[in-house]
């Protein structure tokens, strides 16, 4: 089977990290460039991040810088989450390679210009790149086949009671994204919630051995540290499940949904509001065979050698 051409966009972020090592593992995707956004931490620190990751997981790929800002809006950064390097915790190897000369935009619809199959964007961040690809490429928008992104939530959020901290951070880009009428996966917190991974999967992803599974493995710590003081029993990998919906959509359960995206409201800015009162636009995940999914962990982490003394 052929493998899925994929653009990686993200802000990372721990769980943008596991995300990409499950996408690194996958025999199923072909990672053609990531680009870094302004979300967890500023533009710099998040380009940064995304070329120490790709150096430790051995992606080859081009990796452009994004927007600093959202599209309308201040910066709004999370580190109280991730920590004020965007991704504190283990040591990672300084970048392998240099930043592409191209901003994120223009790389991405280089890479949607010279493939021969339509590309699909995974975005584990907020949507600002993405969005402005496609004012600024309207013609591009045919070769983009799917938009995988981690993002809302049909119920609730975790920012403010009704928004999502990726929809938040820029709701006028995934509002333009969610009416492109490209076909649209959204994995928001009515299922990334339920994709708890447990201290125990922690030491089963260490015992792997290798380099990357010893990283992951205190990534996961980290991650869970924070939402273990919110009362969380293990760690909610959010990001990994954009990735999930390419490589194992059997562990979902999804539904197809008119989602609309609330720009203006004074309480509700960044809401994700799921309907079937129109059209869907939208397959939305909310289910997530749990023991499934850390299996699929613990095997990704194998895919990146033996374990080493």
């Amino acid at each position: 089977m052929d493998r899925i051409p994929v653009i990686f966009d993200g802000d990372p972020g721990h769980d943008d990290a596991i995300a990409w090592m499950l996408a690194k593992a996958s025999p199923l995707l072909d990672i053609r460039a990531v680009t870094s956004v302004c979300g967890n931490q500023t533009i710099e620190k998040t380009t940064y991040n995304a070329m120490r990751i790709c150096t430790l997981l051995g992606i080859d790929a081009p990796i452009a810088m994004g927007k600093p800002a959202p599209l309308m809006a201040p910066p709004m950064n999370a580190p109280s989450v991730h920590g004020q390097s965007g991704l504190d915790g283990p040591k990672l190897p300084e970048p392998s390679m240099p930043l592409c000369e191209l901003r994120s935009v223009e790389l991405m619809a280089k890479v949607l210009r010279k493939s021969e199959d339509p590309v699909t964007i995974v975005a584990t961040g907020p949507q600002t790149n993405v969005a402005a690809l496609l004012l600024a490429h309207p013609e591009l928008k045919s070769k983009i086949a799917r938009i995988s992104f981690m993002g809302g939530g049909i119920a609730h959020g975790n920012w403010t009671p009704a928004a999502e901290f990726n929809i938040l951070v820029d709701p006028e880009a995934a509002d333009i994204v969610m009416k492109s009428g490209i076909p649209i996966t959204m994995s928001g917190l009515d299922v990334t919630e339920k994709a708890l991974i447990y201290p125990a999967d922690f030491e089963r992803v260490r015992a792997v051995g290798n380099e990357v599974a010893r990283v992951v493995a205190d990534w996961l710590e980290f991650f869970y540290e924070f939402h273990r003081r919110l009362g969380y029993p293990g760690a909610p990998l959010h990001d990994p499940v954009a990735v999930v919906s390419l490589i194992r959509p059997d562990l979902l359960e999804t539904k197809a949904l008119c989602v609309q995206i609330e720009t203006k409201g004074e309480y509700c800015r960044g809401a994700t509001i799921g309907h079937d009162r129109a059209p869907a636009n939208a397959r939305v995940n909310l289910g997530i065979d749990r023991d499934g999914f850390a299996d699929l962990l613990v095997e990704a982490v194998r895919a990146y050698g033996e374990a080493r003394s």
